[in-house]
């Protein structure tokens, strides 16, 4: 198979799809894999180190799109890339369509199949190419935080562990998943005092359990979220459901409520957030304030430490990637039906359900497609 990589043109954004050792593993496979020049720059990877791994380096990213049959990306195309678009090419990156409903039409028209890093889901329930991306953001979302809660950038000018004889921030994270869990490992690190949110009580007693007696959990309800939040010092939303909008868990009344100074890191961005006053920043212009509490809304935050997020991410996709490129998506999936689960759009129809549900269109079952 014909594979390629280009580089991200989103804002501050220095991940790169594949790494050279991606790269020989691919033409070891017997496939031809296409990088743009200066792709990996931003993570570290020089072009030497993509021609020495067997890449074909092209000029421009047309070039690459031109020339591929599977664009294995990091985020998702923007409108300026729509136009690369051809059919029966596979997409490989993440997608989050759920918050994006131009992209959404921009696959189903052009007849490209899309296959979604953020919805491939295991057969254990894990969702092994938003995992890593999800420790990362998780963990940087209470450094961000703790930054944030600094006078100068706009915070109440608050250390998050205090000193002795002062308190310690109170920190409010919404949401138990892999995200949260590795907010909370941070926060408690850091000597905070936190609170964490989930509906699944099982999830609440596994990290009361390993957390032992440093952290407090509580189940989620509109009224315990309210009222946790009024003296929280940070608040950290991590709300997921798969390829779906994120529930908007934290309303804006809310906010009138909260301290000034106070901080929120919604890290649903990505899905559309988990506060009703979010909308997405970049890492130039991160953060925006609304009733006297600083929104801190990159929607690529993992972007922030680009070396460490594209080695994570990129050891969780080759493993699929290859089984892709080695069979094609139609026979991969046949072989492993796991991968089914992260196609998202297929010859101009719309296979992921929770995407479906999120747009009120209509949706078909991927396997009836081939």
């Amino acid at each position: 198979m014909k594979v390629g990589c280009v580089k991200e043109i989103k804002n501050n954004e220095y991940r790169v799809g594949m790494t050279p050792d991606n790269v020989k593993s691919y033409t070891n496979a017997g496939h031809v894999v296409y990088i743009e020049k200066g792709a990996g720059e931003g993570s570290g990877f020089t072009d030497a180190e993509y021609e020495a791994a067997g890449a074909v380096m092209t000029d421009t990213a047309k070039e690459v799109w031109d020339a591929c049959e599977m664009m294995i990306k990091v985020k998702e195309p923007l409108k300026e890339e729509y136009k690369y678009f051809h059919k029966d090419l596979i997409l490989y990156t993440y997608l989050h369509l759920a918050a994006d409903r131009p992209l959404t039409d921009a696959l189903l028209e052009a007849g490209v199949k899309g296959v979604a890093y953020e919805t491939l889901i295991e057969r254990n329930r894990t969702i092994p190419l938003l995992a890593p991306m999800s420790q990362i953001a998780g963990r940087l979302s209470v450094q961000e935080g703790a930054k944030y809660l600094e006078k100068p950038f706009g915070g109440k000018g608050m250390l998050l562990s205090g000193v002795p004889g002062t308190p310690k921030a109170k920190v409010v994270i919404l949401g138990a998943g892999n995200v949260g869990t590795n907010a909370c490992k941070i926060a408690v690190g850091m000597g905070a005092d936190v609170t964490i949110f989930d509906i699944n009580l099982e999830r609440l007693a596994y990290l009361d359990d390993i957390f032992e007696a440093r952290i407090q959990t509580m189940y989620s309800t509109d009224a315990a979220i309210e009222n946790a939040v009024k003296d929280a010092d940070l608040v950290i939303g991590c709300v997921l459901i798969p390829g779906k909008a994120a529930p908007k868990v934290m309303k804006k009344a809310y906010l009138k409520e909260m301290k000034p100074g106070s901080v929120i890191v919604d890290v649903a961005v990505d899905q559309g957030g988990c506060c009703e006053t979010t909308k997405v920043t970049y890492h130039d212009n991160p953060t925006f304030v609304v009733d006297g509490v600083v929104h801190y809304c990159v929607g690529n935050m993992p972007g922030a430490v680009p070396r460490t997020s594209t080695i994570a991410l990129t050891n969780a996709t080759l493993k699929y990637g290859l089984q892709i490129a080695d069979k094609g998506l139609e026979n991969a999936c046949k072989e492993n039906d796991v991968i089914y689960s992260g196609i998202n759009t297929y010859g101009g129809k719309l296979t992921c359900k929770n995407v479906a549900d999120s747009f009120e269109v209509g949706y078909t079952e991927i396997k009836e497609l081939f």
